[in-house]
């Protein structure tokens, strides 16, 4: 089924190849391995303690309130593109400046388990929202600051950012994340 190849590259711009490769090469599904991942990421967080949220790894970085909000935020942002693009709108929309969407965002004032519950919702939401697409609407390609973006491309996008932030969590912040 076209879902369960990996996108190709032009089918989403450069910037998001790096999180696409992130995706382990043996993917052929990826709203379960989607499911798979969120599973991971909950588990994560309920091992962490309240103090944990407002963790840094150096002065100046983003706390681990900070960073769940900003996966909240980029998760939320690309279900919205999905869903804009399946639903055969034409309008290119804008990019994202993820600086000045985290220093909006509020994560930092909030505890870490109201940020963990969101996120795991925010994913499960969002994966119920991808089965729903049909299969043409998996094969639309819309525009997003000028570039092509499909929106089969989507989910394997969230997985690599998500994997991307893992990666972080487990070197910069020292946690005991599985890879």
């Amino acid at each position: 089924m076209f879902l369960h190849e990996r996108p190709a590259p032009e089918e989403y711009s450069d910037f998001y190849a790096g999180y696409i490769d992130l995706v382990d090469p043996g993917t052929t599904d990826i709203l379960t391995h989607l499911k798979a991942q969120g599973l991971v990421m909950l588990g994560l967080m309920r091992s962490l303690g309240e103090e944990e949220g407002a963790r840094t790894y150096a002065t100046g970085k983003w706390t681990l309130n900070d960073l769940t909000g900003h996966l909240i935020d980029m998760e939320r942002a690309f279900a919205f593109r999905a869903l804009w693009i399946a639903r055969g709108v034409a309008t290119d929309q804008p990019g994202i400046d993820e600086g000045h969407w985290a220093s909006h965002s509020n994560a930092g004032q909030r505890t870490f388990a109201e940020l963990r519950r969101e996120q795991h919702v925010c994913r499960t939401d969002h994966i119920y929202l991808l089965r729903s697409f049909s299969e043409q609407a998996w094969e639309r390609v819309g525009s997003v600051d000028g570039r092509a973006l499909s929106v089969r491309a989507i989910p394997w996008i969230i997985c690599g950012h998500e994997r991307h932030h893992l990666a972080v969590m487990k070197e910069r912040y020292g946690l005991p994340v599985s890879l």
